[in-house]
C-alpha cells in the first residue's frame, strides 16, 4: 500500500502524549450495539462492560512517542483521509447526500469513551455515543504476531471496517439494529450483530475498491492481506484459536468465510446496495 507522503486527515484526536486518561460524558441512551473488533474473542475477554461504562483504571503515563508510534499514527491518518474522500464520493454519487467524516482517537494503554474504557483488550471499536473510532496502534502488533494478519493493507482494513460502522450510524442502520436487538431473543440479537459486522466488512471492500480506482495506491498482494485479515478474525477461527469448539449460535461477527466473502463483495461491486446483509437469507 502506497501511503507515505500523502494527505493526512485533520479528524485525528491524538491522546497518546497527553496521558490518555481524559474522562468523557457518561453513557447515553440506546448504546446497546458497540462495534468492537473481535479480538476480545481471541483473549477470551467478556466485552459486555463496554455497553455500560465503568472505571477503566489508572491512566497510562504520558511520554514522547517512539518513531514506530509516530509512523503508525501517520499511517492511520492517511488511511482515514482516504476513507473521507472515498465515502464523500459514494454518498454524493449513490445517495445524493453529504458524508460527515468520523473522528478517530489514537491512544495507548487506556482511555475513556462514552461506551466505556478503551484498552488493548477491547481492540479498535466505534462508539456511537460520541461518533468516534478508538484505536491503540499496538493492536497492529497483535494482528501480526498473535492473529497472523500481517501487512499494512491488513491494518488499513481494520480502520476501514470501523469507519464502516460510522457509515452505518450516519445512515441510521445502527440505531435501527439497536431497537430490534432490544426486543428479540439472544440468538436473534447475535444474528443481527453478525449482519452489522458483515456489512461493515462489505463497506471496507468499497473503500478498498476506491483506494485502487481513485488513488492508485494499491500494490500487489494488498487485497489478499485484507482478505486474510478478515479470515483471521472470523468468530469460528478465533474460537478455535482460543481452544473452543465453534458454536454457531454464539457468533456475533461472522465466520471467517462470511467476513472474507462480504469484503470481496464490496470490493467487486463498490455499490452500497450490494452490502445489504440484512436481506440475505444466509449472509
Amino acid at each position: 500500500m502506497e501511503w507515505r507522503g500523502r494527505r493526512e486527515s485533520r479528524n485525528i484526536e491524538d491522546r497518546r502524549t497527553s496521558g490518555g486518561g481524559r474522562t468523557t460524558a457518561g453513557v447515553g441512551g440506546g448504546l446497546g450495539l458497540v462495534a468492537i473488533v473481535v479480538v476480545g474473542w481471541f483473549f477470551g475477554i467478556d466485552l459486555s462492560p463496554l455497553l455500560t461504562g465503568g472505571d477503566s483504571g489508572p491512566a497510562p503515563q504520558s511520554g514522547p512517542l517512539a518513531e514506530a508510534d509516530r509512523e503508525a499514527g501517520q499511517f492511520v491518518s492517511v488511511t482515514l483521509a482516504d476513507t473521507e474522500e472515498i465515502w464523500a464520493g459514494v454518498f454524493r454519487e449513490q445517495l445524493g447526500e453529504t458524508y460527515r467524516p468520523v473522528m478517530l482517537v489514537l491512544y495507548r494503554g487506556v482511555t475513556q469513551s462514552p461506551c466505556g474504557a478503551a484498552s488493548g483488550a477491547t481492540g479498535p471499536f466505534y462508539c456511537p455515543g460520541d461518533k468516534k473510532v478508538y484505536l491503540d496502534t499496538e493492536f497492529f502488533d497483535t494482528m501480526a504476531n498473535e492473529l497472523g494478519a500481517r501487512g499494512d493493507f491488513a491494518m488499513a482494513y481494520v480502520v476501514a471496517h470501523e469507519v464502516g460502522h460510522h457509515v452505518q450510524d450516519v445512515l441510521g442502520i445502527l440505531g435501527q439494529a439497536n431497537e430490534i436487538r432490544a426486543q428479540v431473543s439472544q440468538a436473534e440479537s447475535n444474528d443481527i450483530s453478525v449482519r452489522v459486522e458483515l456489512q461493515a466488512d462489505c463497506m471496507a471492500g468499497i473503500w478498498a475498491r476506491g483506494l485502487r480506482d481513485q488513488f492508485g495506491a494499491v500494490e500487489k498482494g494488498d487485497f489478499e492481506e485484507a482478505v486474510n485479515a478478515a479470515r483471521r478474525i472470523g468468530d469460528d477461527t478465533l474460537q478455535r484459536n482460543a481452544g473452543r469448539v465453534p458454536m454457531p449460535e454464539s457468533l456475533t461477527h461472522g465466520t471467517s468465510a462470511q467476513r472474507s466473502r462480504w469484503f470481496q463483495i464490496g470490493l467487486a461491486s463498490g455499490e452500497l446496495g450490494d452490502c445489504d446483509t440484512f436481506s440475505a437469507a444466509n449472509p
